[in-house]
């Protein structure tokens, strides 16, 4: 007994199925996470390095060529290129196709870690990361305070930044411009020689004046006890009471002594403004498998909440752009063309075949396929984004061909005079063949889509595999 004889004489049987997939896809939609883009990776690796006060060229000869030899020997390396500016390394490692970046990410740091010891003191530990689009940030806001600038920084720095980053999904917190607090030293080159000091040893007793570290243990019989030696600087007044140097006369030269010292704030190096106003800038980024409308959802309530909580300091923010707002509205969108595309093909249905019952086998046959692709979806690590649910608005189209082309010869078998089993029976075995070639011509156009290489294969990836899923599921409806 064929397929088409299994529905139609136990009907009992195939509404369970149906029911049960229709039941799980709605589950696995419930489970879908929504985002703007499908989850990719492009071949390409970025080192960046601090060398602050270096030139160009020292950047170059120092820390660049250094970094390129050491992650040119990586496994799957295409071309490795490079930019050296005042202060800042930039190295970019384009991987071949098909290659695994969170391998080679990993290699590069090994490699780094190697070279460590042969860059300059001073240079910051290299940052390397890899292009994805969980890194695209889903939330980027100012914020403002009735504050001073550094003290603005301070407050979102050390108190707000840590709450946000402890948001359930969120992945990384940058901020963006602000004045941080520095203290600046400047040495009075007069005094420095009339005291016989050199520019490097005042350096290294600041340096060393401002240390913490282990100093042995004391024991008893009953306990032991950890001895740290902490001479950290915790004040403005400290740092120009440090001593540089102590005479054997008893005399001491302390640091104000050569040098002015001030409670400043940093050289900014980027400005934020939002409607012409300028404040400290927030960038919020989701870890890779979190919802970005939930955690934009759940970031602002908790920004609501510390609202409240610094009112004293007048603490606001306005948020210049909401990846989750896109996302939704984006969904929706598609989601009404969806519907809108089903109650369509059922009219035209309606006028082609002047059948009202025809109409609402297409109005039902069309959920059935769409709504288990959702479980396949899910198995698969698939999202709710632009890519998906265009795959859903197209699929619309070809999902009905069989419904039609099956629908017309049947009702072509009832016009003879047979009855309606018969007709299905019929009508169904006579047109199998084409109905199954009509199907098989649309999977073996997106399977080769979904599998191409390269960042544009990521990108269609889950389109083509979800319109080939669709699909196979309409051949068995």
């Amino acid at each position: 007994m064929s397929i088409t004889e299994i529905a139609i004489k136990r009907p009992l049987l195939i509404s369970v199925i149906f029911f049960t997939l229709i039941i799980f896809g709605f589950l696995g939609y419930s489970l879908l996470s929504y985002n703007l883009l499908p989850k990719f990776e492009a071949p390409i690796i970025s080192i960046q390095t601090i060398y602050k006060g270096a030139s160009s060229e020292e950047v170059q000869n120092n820390v660049t060529k250094k970094i390129e030899d050491a992650v040119s020997s990586i496994e799957g390396v295409d071309v490795v290129s490079s930019s050296s500016r005042e202060n800042v390394s930039v190295v970019v490692v384009q991987l071949k196709d098909n290659m695994n970046s969170t391998l080679a990410q990993s290699d590069a740091e090994r490699k780094i870690s190697q070279i460590k010891s042969d860059l300059p003191d001073g240079v910051d530990d290299p940052i390397i990361s890899k292009f994805s689009s969980s890194e695209i940030p889903v939330l980027r806001l100012t914020t403002f305070a009735k504050v001073g600038e550094t003290e603005l920084y301070d407050l979102v720095n050390q108190k707000i930044k840590p709450i946000i980053s402890n948001v359930e999904g969120v992945g990384q917190v940058r901020l963006i411009g602000g004045s941080e607090r520095e203290i600046e030293v400047k040495l009075d080159n007069e005094k420095i020689q009339a005291y016989n000091l050199s520019t490097a040893q005042v350096a290294q007793m600041v340096a060393i004046g401002n240390l913490s570290y282990p100093a042995g243990n004391i024991e008893n019989k009953d306990n032991r006890y950890t001895i740290r030696l902490d001479a950290k600087l915790s004040s403005v007044d400290d740092l120009r009471n440090l001593i540089i140097r102590e005479n054997k006369t008893g005399s001491k030269i302390i640091l104000q002594d050569v040098a002015s010292i001030t409670d400043a704030t940093a050289t900014p190096t980027t400005i934020n403004r939002i409607n012409g106003r300028v404040g400290l800038g927030i960038e919020i980024s989701k870890q890779s498998d979190a919802n970005a409308v939930e955690v934009s959802h759940n970031v602002k309530a908790k920004l609501d909440t510390i609202v409240s909580q610094y009112a004293s300091k007048g603490f606001s923010y306005e948020v210049a752009i909401d990846q989750s707002t896109y996302t939704m509205e984006a969904a929706t969108a598609v989601t009404h063309d969806l519907f809108l595309a089903v109650l369509i093909v059922a009219f035209v249905m309606l006028i082609f075949l002047h059948s009202f019952r025809s109409s609402m086998f297409i109005l039902i046959s069309l959920p059935s396929a769409m709504i288990p692709t959702f479980i396949l979806m899910y198995l698969m690590g698939f999202s709710l984004n632009l890519m998906t649910l265009l795959a859903l608005s197209l699929v619309v189209g070809i999902l009905v061909d069989d419904s039609i082309v099956v629908l017309e010869n049947i009702f072509r078998h009832l016009e003879m005079g047979k009855d309606r089993v018969t007709a299905a029976i019929d009508g169904r075995s006579e047109i199998g063949f084409t109905a199954l070639a009509i199907t098989l011509v649309d999977v073996v156009v997106f399977v080769p889509l979904a599998m191409a290489g390269g960042l544009i294969g990521n990108i269609l990836r889950e389109f083509g595999l979800v319109v080939v899923f669709s699909t196979l599921i309409c051949l068995f409806v």
